[in-house]
């Protein structure tokens, strides 16, 4: 059933597309779904080479061509290597129980020419939707300090807010470093390598940007208020040794806090193209029949702005499970993906949660950047929805799922502290680069887009060929330092 709702989905999106190059489409997906990767790939490939097609047509097979390697590249293990996977983190794994959890369908697994692949992340998976084997883990995790500190972080912004009455306390000031790299000869000698490397933009909560360091000059440095931030560099590749794209930079997050009363909030204003852009349907957020249903299960008769949001925000943080993903450019829908599965990662619950939101008139938008929360620094995408007369406040759906379904050593009621935090509240170990998805990246980029709905990682590319993130890596350090010194308003 959840292969037909997908192929549906990519059918469904085909429609800007000639007659002819949308049967290719239909049939290569349909292909696809059967496991018959290279039947799919071969039938793209005749039509690109057919030259009947140009511009968006081509680009569309172009892409779909390479979709089928990006799921490849994510679906990359066999049945053997999970098992071997697993003896090394589960105590007490047998064959007969991997293989009934196989057919429980406990694993992101599909067939692929003949062989079944499993999703590369599908050990930690594991653990995300059946927590119950956390205390089978040969290296059990112990969460108890960090949850104390998340909690602690809640509880000082809400304190600092509520004395200071402002939503926007207890800055931070960072030093981030982000290498960009391609891997030696991943690029012809000579050949030009444009780079797009993600930056701050300009927020209430996020400011004084400064770069203080980059391994070449730029070429480009977006405008503030971008909703796709980038430095943007070109630089020839050299034969046997990387290309980077490295800086460092400064600049000083806000922890947030807003004290939301409903009785106080209205709708939002209906001439403000500003505001309406962000309440109408787009890539990834699509009102289904599914999601219209979801919506009145969730929402009900509630007709109050906030209220409807926070219902809907509780509700995924109950409902949903964690889960690592496949990479967005190869989902066709990913809201409806996460609610036909009941599981996703942080943009995936952020943009169901946008669905919902923009379905039921409350503006809602993308926010995305990195996680810096001391010790495990990762990408991480977030919300924002627009509440008058608060205006802009932070949502994040994922630590709505932390504290319901992952925290363990808190109690009930500390767990909805942080729930409750995360709707109006956002930590300052945060960097935002996006306030869109799908955004295009200036100077635009040529070809095709490694993500083209998120910008945390960033892109490269040269001549005609994208460079996927396989042939580059990229790493985000940081360090707390002192505040700039004209000081903090």
């Amino acid at each position: 059933m959840k292969r037909i709702i997908l192929l549906g989905v990519i059918c469904a999106g085909l429609a800007q597309y000639s007659m002819a190059q949308t049967n290719i489409l239909k049939e290569a997906a349909l292909l696809q779904e059967q496991g018959q990767f290279k039947g799919a790939a071969q039938l793209l490939t005749n039509a690109i080479q057919s030259k009947k097609y140009s511009g968006i047509g081509l680009r569309a097979l172009e892409f779909d061509l390479d979709r089928l390697e990006r799921i490849k590249q994510d679906y990359s293990s066999t049945h053997d290597e999970l098992f071997n996977d697993l003896k090394q983190s589960l105590k007490g794994i047998t064959p007969e129980e991997f293989e009934k959890w196989i057919k429980a369908g406990w694993f992101d697994a599909r067939e692929i020419d003949g062989k079944m692949c499993f999703l590369n992340v599908s050990v930690s998976n594991l653990y995300f939707r059946h927590p119950e084997l956390n205390s089978r883990r040969i290296k059990p995790k112990d969460d108890a300090a960090k949850e104390q500190a998340v909690l602690a972080n809640c509880e000082a912004i809400q304190k600092a807010a509520r004395e200071t009455k402002t939503p926007y306390v207890l800055p931070k000031t960072f030093h981030v470093t982000m290498k960009v790299a391609t891997k030696a000869d991943a690029v012809p000698a000579g050949e030009t390598i444009r780079a797009w490397v993600p930056i701050p933009r300009q927020y209430p909560f996020q400011k004084d940007f400064k770069l203080t360091a980059s391994s070449l000059p730029p070429k480009n440095v977006d405008d503030e208020n971008s909703p796709i931030r980038s430095i943007y560099f070109e630089q020839p590749a050299a034969k046997g040794k990387p290309t980077e794209f490295n800086i460092e930079y400064n600049f000083t997050a806000y922890g947030v806090s807003f004290d939301l009363k409903p009785e106080q909030v209205k709708p939002y204003d209906r001439n403000d193209p500003a505001v309406k852009q962000y309440t109408s349907e787009a890539p990834h957020v699509v009102f289904t029949p599914e999601i219209k249903a979801l919506s009145a299960k969730i929402v009900g008769n509630e007709t109050n702005p906030m209220l409807k949001a926070k219902k809907i925000y509780d509700w995924l943080g109950d409902h949903l499970l964690y889960s690592y993903s496949t990479e967005y450019s190869t989902i066709p829908n990913i809201s409806e993906y996460c609610r036909n599965m009941g599981y996703g990662d942080c943009g995936q619950q952020a943009l169901l949660f946008i669905t919902l939101c923009r379905y039921n008139g409350i503006p809602a938008r993308w926010q995305t950047g990195w996680d810096m929360w001391p010790g495990k620094t990762t990408n991480h995408d977030w919300t924002e929805i627009n509440l008058a007369p608060y205006g802009w406040v932070p949502v994040d759906p994922y630590m709505a799922n932390y504290a319901m379904r992952y925290i363990t050593t808190l109690s009930q009621e500390k767990k909805l502290k942080i729930r409750d935090f995360y709707f109006g509240g956002l930590t300052q170990y945060r960097m935002s680069a996006n306030s869109d998805h799908n955004q295009a990246l200036r100077p635009a980029k040529q070809t095709m887009r490694s993500d083209d709905v998120d910008f945390q990682r960033g892109e490269l590319e040269y001549g005609n060929k994208n460079l996927y993130f396989d042939k580059f890596s990229y790493k985000f350090n940081y360090k707390e330092i002192a505040p700039p010194a004209h000081g903090l308003e």
